[in-house]
């Protein structure tokens, strides 16, 4: 057990950042963490840390070591908790990433309850548009929206994401509504940047199950979905966006749905985690409560006209 506990332990120093943080939080001298870490590098033959100016960095064997022994610790971590799910039982650190927005909007409304309900978990949230690799950065589970990809992790779905067209009422005075899909090629369109490059093709079907496919452009391009909300806000052009972003602004009228009788290929919003044997139960119980809060109808879709 001195080399799985040594090992917890370097996973606790990436984690925190430092030798003194996670000897403090493991009720541990400095000087004893550190003779366990030579310990856990001499058994193993390499370097696993190395140290700049402000930090400790994972070597090359230490980002491998923390990539494969994080399953090992949290499966035995996993195998010694009561799994039945008590809030005794619902304990240690709960690490996810979020999608910035909805994160802000629709997660952390939920959190102050969840952590009530469990007074022995621990909460690290990380807020950003940009997907994080999960098991190279320790992440219990992310948020995610979109299409799935990545055939390694274990998904949940927890609503539909329904997309839209919209724009402003000044910008369709100025320029019209579009009746057809081809028209869409003529107007000013604000553009989403992601990963999987510019979404300047867009795909709409018709009543009778028809697709119309559409080359866009625009002046405004950006990463960053909050600032395409705000950028068709103010009639910088029509904009593709999903429907809890933008529920509120189509209500007030601040928004218009564009092309109404057209659809947009639906995806959704899944809560996604390494695969493991035993998945810890601060994970399950955090699914188990969005599924609580976000199942049915979510809280965007109550009252929809669009």
């Amino acid at each position: 057990m001195d080399r799985l506990d040594d090992l917890a332990l370097f996973l606790r120093v990436l984690d925190l950042g430092s030798i003194s943080a996670a000897a403090r939080s493991l009720d541990l001298s400095v000087a004893v963490a550190s003779q366990r870490l030579k310990r856990l590098e001499r058994g193993l033959g390499v370097r696993l840390l190395q140290r700049t100016t402000r930090r400790l960095h994972p070597t090359p064997e230490g980002r491998l070591l923390a990539e494969q022994g994080r399953v090992l610790v949290e499966d035995l971590d996993a195998l010694t908790t009561d799994l039945r799910q008590s809030a005794d039982s619902v304990s240690g650190t709960l690490r996810m990433t979020l999608s910035a927005a909805f994160g802000r909007q629709y997660i952390s409304p939920l959190l102050p309850e969840f952590l009530a309900r469990y007074p022995k978990l621990r909460l690290f949230a990380h807020l950003s548009d940009e997907r994080q690799d999960l098991v190279g950065e320790g992440y219990d589970l992310a948020i995610r929206i979109g299409t799935l990809g990545d055939s390694t992790l274990v998904a949940r779905r927890l609503a539909a994401n329904r997309r839209m067209l919209c724009a402003s009422p000044d910008y369709l005075r100025r320029h019209g509504h579009p009746h057809t899909p081809a028209e869409l090629a003529h107007h000013e369109c604000v553009l989403l940047t992601g990963r999987d490059g510019r979404q300047d093709t867009w795909r709409l079907t018709d009543r009778r199950g028809r697709e119309h496919v559409v080359r866009v452009q625009g002046r405004f391009e950006t990463t960053l979905g909050e600032l395409v909300r705000d950028a068709a806000l103010a009639g910088q052009g029509i904009a593709m966006h999903s429907h809890w972003h933008t529920h509120e602004e189509l209500r007030t009228g601040r928004l218009e749905v564009v092309l109404p009788d057209y659809s947009l290929p639906e995806s959704g919003i899944y809560a996604v985690m390494p695969q493991r044997r035993l998945v810890p139960p601060r994970v399950r119980a955090f699914i188990d409560f969005l599924g609580e809060r976000l199942g049915g109808v979510p809280p965007w879709e109550r009252g929809a006209r669009a």
